[in-house]
């Protein structure tokens, strides 16, 4: 295997290849409103993760979180519906994401919080047609240098909703007040992923990765995508990597064990060193 690491390799042609809207994608019974109720919660959602690894059953992990819980019964509904969001998003996950009962494996790969967050956030995206819906109409932005592209404003959030469609070509149908929760929750999860650097902030830039939530993504968009994945890497374009950054992204990537080039048909291809996740099998083993 050739060492290519002392140069940057140039992979990407630029990001020609754009992810599509998704308006009229979903039908109503599909899209939801849970972002108002919880956004990542990392402590909460790592809880569950863990329970699941240790019980790897969902109905043992209802009980021991239900149990612990029980004893306050001012916070039992709120419970109830965080525990349904939360495993929801784990329940439903791609498998082009590392299965839940690996994360508590990829957590504590995690260096940061936030490395955390971004690892989760992908099954966020995944499970949530609205929060997928908005995100690819904000990567669009980013990807044709629109002017503060990562505007997230109630404003600006609004007139997004609003231009999203069912697949019967009804329109975002929501109260203000609950748009307006939805969008305070969307913007937790962007300074959670830091994209917004503050309580106040409301445009954001693109966020440095951790490197296992880079791993992560990287895995994702391998596992999304197939040969061509390179050209639109889901897992960076979600996590609002603009297509300049994808190549010094990708040569981090291959500096891991998890990630080489080779050299195929004269030209070079990123591949996982192993499977696309064959490295959280090995955190397990080194713990």
């Amino acid at each position: 295997m050739a060492d290519f690491h002392q140069h940057m390799v140039s992979l990407s042609d630029g990001g020609k290849t754009q992810l599509p809207s998704l308006s009229r994608q979903f039908p109503s019974s599909e899209v939801n409103m849970d972002l108002t109720m919880c956004g990542l919660l990392v402590n909460r959602a790592e809880e569950l993760a863990r329970l699941y690894r240790s019980k790897e059953n969902w109905n043992q992990v209802k009980e021991v979180w239900f149990e612990e819980r029980r004893a306050n019964r001012s916070t039992r509904g709120s419970s109830q519906k965080i525990y349904r969001v939360l495993t929801s998003r784990f329940k439903n996950a791609p498998a082009s994401l590392p299965n839940p009962r690996d994360l508590p494996a990829v957590f504590d790969a995690c260096a940061t919080v936030r490395d955390k967050a971004q690892v989760l956030y992908p099954y966020l995206v995944a499970d949530d047609a609205l929060v997928r819906y908005v995100v690819h109409e904000y990567v669009q932005r980013l990807s044709r240098d629109h002017p503060e592209a990562l505007d997230f404003s109630n404003k600006t959030l609004t007139s997004l909703l609003t231009q999203f469609e069912y697949t019967d070509g009804t329109a975002y149908d929501y109260a203000d007040s609950t748009t307006e929760r939805w969008c305070e929750g969307f913007r937790s999860v962007m300074r959670d992923i830091g994209v917004l650097e503050s309580q106040q902030a409301v445009v954001g830039n693109p966020p440095s990765l951790g490197t296992t939530p880079l791993l992560v993504a990287m895995g994702y968009s391998h596992e999304e995508d197939g040969d061509d994945w390179v050209e639109s890497p889901i897992g960076l374009q979600y996590l609002f990597q603009p297509n300049n950054r994808w190549d010094e992204l990708y040569n981090r990537a291959a500096e891991t064990d998890a990630w080489e080039f080779v050299e195929l048909h004269g030209g070079l291809k990123l591949r996982p060193a192993d499977e696309s996740y064959s490295w959280i099998i090995q955190e397990e083993e080194d713990d």
